[in-house]
């Protein structure tokens, strides 16, 4: 599996971006987007994606989901082109980005059928390595996304990953990150943390314990190269379903709430669940009805900036936004398969040639993922999404990310994965049925961006891509295109 080409408009090719020239131009703050740029999965809404967004003015946002494994394996890829080494470079605390260079750079890059390292999966109680990894990777990613322009560039992270929450916002603000966006649960403790850790104060978030109290989780910034560093806070807009959770958020969340981004349910990635009992369709997707909508004229009157997602990819549905009163639009599809994004190449190829032929199938799993969300899955052959490749794949839990702390009967807090071996999932208190069709993101979005592991007996993670259900929209491009091409659709 190959990675994405590293493409740029010609006007700004990559070669400028020498490590003694990585630094922000400074300039003054634009108005609100009318674009945001989707932040998906696992490195493909990278820095290079993210960067040729906010350089045509409206919202590049980085992925900060998962950033220390990618860090990390970048770096044992042999960082090619130079750019990781040449961020960390800016690093407040030098000491600690030399460190983990020397750790895990591999000058030559892995050699074939090498596993990549491993760090110990984290808990409560033991997760420095993974902490300090978070810190470094998403400082990494926002400030290479804010190099060669003046423009904002935000910020995704999955509200669910409450064990990186921390370190990512933290790593993410070090690097002078214009704003938040979080979805994939409720929010309501982030605006708190952002105060605190713009005021240089230690930051606690809770960590949801099934059956038991939740653990609270404590991020000091000067043991992470914080220490006497001014940073500004940045704008938090967390993604909601409905107006009815947009109001909650916006009058009972721990501090300043300044948008919105309003997610239907034919979004990629984790889609919201249908209110009221789940009902399946005859191909066993869950069922939405008008009760799953968001009244515009309730988000309205809460008198904040708001964006719809989900099929919102064309430039009517973006004026239709305007009119309705939003203040734009987010867009992922049409951005995930630009020749910036981090999806591997292949894969970018295989789907790009099947949406001219107008074959592309989306199914919305309500199994796939092991949050329990509903997951939007694209059909298509060597991934997951295929019967016969979920059925070889050995199940390993080795990342952990979408793992689930709870109380175990001596009192501690454990940790389970519905995707892990079914048995050792049984052991730990959970119900063998649960395992049924669930996958290991972690791992399938990985191999997605390029970054496979190697497993034991040489197994390759095989990938599993999620999208929008308009996929087959990229008919209407080039099958190599950028992301100032889809701007300037967007914009008509």
């Amino acid at each position: 599996m190959t990675h994405p080409a590293p493409l740029t408009p010609p006007s700004l090719p990559l070669t400028l971006l020498r490590p003694d020239s990585l630094l922000p131009v400074p300039g003054p703050a634009p108005a609100l987007p009318r674009i945001i740029q989707g932040g998906m999965g696992v490195a493909v809404s990278d820095w290079r994606l993210a960067r040729a967004v906010s350089m045509t003015g409206e919202l590049g946002v980085v992925s900060g989901t998962g950033i220390d494994t990618v860090l990390l394996r970048r770096l044992q890829d042999g960082d090619p082109d130079g750019h990781v080494r040449a961020a960390l470079s800016h690093f407040p605390d030098a000491a600690l980005a030399a460190r983990t260079v020397q750790r895990f750079f591999l000058p030559a890059g892995r050699a074939p059928g090498q596993p990549y390292a491993r760090v110990p999966l984290p808990t409560a109680e033991r997760h420095r390595d993974a902490w300090e990894l978070s810190v470094l990777g998403a400082f990494t990613e926002v400030f290479l996304a804010r190099q060669g322009h003046a423009n904002p560039v935000g910020l995704n992270l999955l509200t669910k990953l409450q064990l990186h929450t921390l370190p990512c916002l933290f790593g993410a603000m070090l690097a002078g990150v214009d704003t938040v966006i979080m979805g994939a649960g409720i929010p309501r403790d982030i605006p708190r943390v952002l105060d605190a850790l713009a005021a240089g104060q230690p930051a606690t978030l809770n960590l949801d314990v099934r059956g038991g109290d939740p653990v609270p989780l404590t991020l000091d910034p000067a043991a992470y190269g914080g220490a006497g560093v001014a940073l500004t806070r940045p704008k938090f807009y967390p993604v909601v379903a409905s107006h009815v959770l947009a109001g909650v958020l916006a009058r009972k969340a721990s501090g300043g709430v300044e948008g919105f981004v309003v997610e239907g349910p034919t979004a990629g990635g984790h889609n919201a669940p249908p209110r009221g009992p789940l009902t399946l369709d005859s191909s066993g997707q869950p069922v939405y009805g008008e009760r799953d909508g968001a009244d515009l004229q309730a988000l309205r009157a809460l008198g904040l900036p708001f964006w719809l997602a989900g099929s919102h990819g064309t430039p009517d549905a973006l004026a239709r936004a305007l009119a309705a009163g939003a203040a734009g639009i987010q867009v992922g599809t049409l951005f995930a398969f630009a020749a910036e994004s981090g999806l591997c190449a292949d894969l970018k190829a295989e789907v790009q040639a099947r949406a001219h032929t107008g074959t592309l199938e989306v199914f919305t799993d309500p199994l796939a993922s092991p949050t329990g969300f509903p997951f939007k899955v694209v059909n298509l052959p060597g991934t997951l999404s295929q019967a016969g490749a979920y059925a070889a794949r050995q199940r390993v839990c080795d990342i952990g990310y979408l793992r689930e702390a709870y109380r175990t009967p001596q009192g501690r807090v454990g940790w389970r994965c519905p995707s892990e071996p079914v048995a050792a999932y049984a052991a730990k208190g959970g119900q063998a049925a649960d395992t049924t069709g669930r996958k290991c993101l972690c791992n399938a979005l990985m191999a997605d961006a390029g970054y496979p592991q190697v497993q034991r007996g040489g197994h390759t993670e095989p990938p599993l891509l999620t999208s929008g259900d308009r996929l087959n929209d990229l008919r209407d491009l080039p099958t190599a295109y950028h992301a100032a091409d889809v701007i300037r659709v967007l914009r008509g």
